[in-house]
């Protein structure tokens, strides 16, 4: 019997995590430095033993975990944390503030005499609506070798002229200088048209590549620039888009630029995700660990652990599923998107566990928040979020529009689920909680479930 309540204890204690000395995951030394108002303190401590930060008390979550802001002075800041007969020494150094010389003053715009030839160096350039390397400017992104006409620039940016009233900007690393004659207007010669199952698919005939922009909307729209023959050297093609747009792409193969546009597929409403397929993306990974818990739970692991949650659920609903990564190993940005693409993915599903910068208080940001960049994602964002607010009992830190690796995919409809914050110690319980984790994956695949059985979907009409 005695051997009995052992071996049960031992059980009890392998599975329940037991917090019984003070661990600090963030400040990661006890020498930092940080350039900020104010930090924080994040980890764990023993559940009922008092926890001071230079004397003053810390709330201990249930879980052991905490999270405590401190302000920080110019200079060396001490701070003494003690649990029980346990103390850390933390020194933290703030660098003092800089006094400005004077007013800012916004790099100049030089304007050339004459316009210059250039041309696209790699793959996947962004044009930007302004000459800033951040934010929600992007207007597209070129193959290499799409030339370009140059009439300005400003600071690390040229000023790319498209036509007579549309200019963006090109980061001056992205492209190349083109010497000889200056580059005259392509010619565009036709244009064909086939649709399959799948997609409707335009193909333009140019004699080289020019400079393009794909506009979401009602009117889905391509442009081509610097183009003869065409009002203010624009070709430009619409297509009505009657419900919700589902995904597209564009590219030049050779002087060919093919557009493919999804349909929208038929949905049995008995079983709506039948035969859709989803790509899950599980954040980080082998090296790239991500945010830290308070209990010092990885993300990575966080990440995994839901969305192979995620995958069976979708699978049970019949959609086909395809995982980014299923161990902890590095998968990089691009081959994420790649992937997704490669196997002809509708959407693209990103999972993490958010965190915060210096001068933040994590204790007064909780919940879920969903990332999208292109329109055609939000519905998708906005029906998820709902369903997990409603279910897994989140707080809603909103759909938000962000430029992030994993959401400028439009191939398919692409967000990335910030699911809970690991850095907030009631969040933090939520996240390394298994049943949490399974209610995450079932309101997520409500909420694609709720983005097709809502909204009538008519197919579009050819332009």
């Amino acid at each position: 019997m005695k051997l009995k309540i052992i071996f049960t204890f031992l059980i009890f204690t392998l599975i329940v995590p037991q917090v019984f000395a003070l661990d600090v995951v963030y400040p990661r030394k006890n020498q930092v430095t940080i350039n900020s108002a104010s930090t924080f303190f994040i980890g764990s401590s023993k559940v009922g033993v008092p926890l001071t930060v230079n004397g003053e008390y810390v709330r201990v979550h249930p879980s052991g975990g905490f999270a405590y802001v401190v302000n920080l002075r110019d200079g060396k800041n001490t701070f003494v944390l003690q649990s029980g007969d346990e103390i850390k020494t933390f020194i933290i150094e703030k660098p003092a503030r800089r006094l400005s010389s004077g007013k800012y003053t916004p790099p100049p715009l030089v304007e050339y005499t004459s316009k210059k030839n250039y041309y696209i160096a790699s793959d996947g350039a962004p044009l930007r609506q302004t000459p800033i390397d951040a934010g929600i400017n992007r207007l597209s992104h070129f193959e290499k070798d799409v030339p370009l006409l140059i009439d300005g620039e400003k600071s690390n940016f040229y000023r790319v002229v498209l036509n007579n009233n549309e200019k963006a900007w090109i980061a001056k690393t992205n492209v190349k200088a083109f010497e000889g004659y200056l580059n005259p207007p392509a010619v565009v010669s036709g244009r064909t048209f086939t649709e399959d199952d799948k997609y409707y698919t335009f193909t333009f005939s140019l004699d080289k590549k020019t400079p393009y922009v794909m506009t979401e909307g009602q009117l889905f729209t391509l442009k081509f620039y610097n183009v003869k023959d065409y009002p203010d050297n624009t070709y430009v093609f619409t297509f009505p888009i009657h419900g919700k747009l589902y995904g597209y792409q564009g590219a030049y193969d050779g002087n060919k630029f093919i557009l493919k546009i999804r349909k929208f597929p038929e949905i049995n409403p008995d079983k709506p995700l039948k035969g859709r397929v989803i790509t899950i993306d599980a954040g980080h990974g082998g090296h790239e660990i991500g945010s830290i818990g308070c209990c010092g739970h990885k993300e990575k692991d966080i990440t995994l652990a839901i969305a192979q949650k995620l995958e069976k659920e979708l699978q049970s609903r019949g959609a086909t599923v395809f995982m980014t990564r299923r161990i902890d190993n590095d998968v990089s940005l691009k081959a994420r998107v790649d992937y997704a693409n490669s196997k002809d993915s509708e959407m693209l599903i990103s999972i993490h566990a958010n965190a915060l910068p210096d001068g933040a208080d994590p204790n007064k940001h909780s919940g879920t928040s969903i990332f999208y960049y292109y329109n055609q994602s939000k519905p998708l964002a906005d029906k998820i979020i709902t369903e997990m607010t409603t279910q897994a009992g989140t707080n809603n830190d909103k759909v938000r529009q962000g430029s992030l690796a994993l959401v400028r995919n439009t191939n398919a409809l692409s967000i990335l689920i910030e699911v809970a914050y690991m850095i907030n110690p009631e969040d933090n319980a939520k996240l390394i909680d298994t049943a949490f984790q399974q209610q995450c994956a079932k309101s997520i695949a409500d909420g694609i479930e709720k983005y097709f059985t809502t909204d009538t979907v008519l197919p579009g009409n050819i332009n």
